[in-house]
This record gives structure tokens, C-alpha cells and sequence, in this order.
């Protein structure tokens, strides 16, 4: 008995679940994709505008928990992320 709580109270209170773990690790990897296609952004003031909107964006979503909702919102971001590729391989040609 003892030994399980200690166990138990070495964890931090705010542990995530696998499922919680995965899904953060999802929007962490689209957050990253979505930055690193911006850098290919022409333009710095462009580049600059889609950096900041995709910082707001992810900032203001930060506290959504619902998992229905996260997994809408990474969806929507993987679909903004294929038209921006699509729009600079289009400009690249």
C-alpha cells in the first residue's frame, strides 16, 4: 500500500491520458508542419502575417478539451496546411 502511494504521488497532478498525450502530439506536429511551410512564404510581410495568425490561432485554442473539438480543429489545420502547400507549389511553377 505504501508503495503505490508513493508511486502515485510522484506522478505530476495534471498527467495526461495516452489519448490526451497522442492528440498533443498531434497539434504539436501539424503546429510545426504549418510553420515550416510559412518559411517558405516569399514575402516577409506575408510570411510574417501567417506566423503570427498561426501562433493566435493555436494560442487560442490552447484550452479547448473536448475531444470532438480537437480532433474538428486538427482536421481544419491539416486542410489549411494542404492549401497553403498547394498555393506555393502553384507560385513556385
Amino acid at each position: 500500500m505504501l508503495l503505490e502511494e508513493m508511486a502515485t504521488s510522484r506522478l505530476p497532478p495534471a498527467t495526461l491520458t495516452l489519448k490526451q498525450f497522442m492528440r498533443r502530439q498531434q497539434v504539436l506536429l501539424l503546429y510545426r508542419r504549418i510553420l515550416q511551410a510559412i518559411q517558405e512564404v516569399p514575402n516577409d510581410s506575408d510570411r510574417k502575417y501567417l506566423k503570427d495568425w498561426a501562433r493566435e490561432e493555436f494560442k487560442r485554442n490552447k484550452s479547448a478539451t473536448e475531444e470532438d473539438t480537437i480532433r474538428m480543429m486538427i482536421t481544419q489545420g491539416n486542410m489549411q496546411l494542404k492549401e497553403l502547400e498547394k498555393t506555393l507549389a502553384l507560385a513556385k511553377s
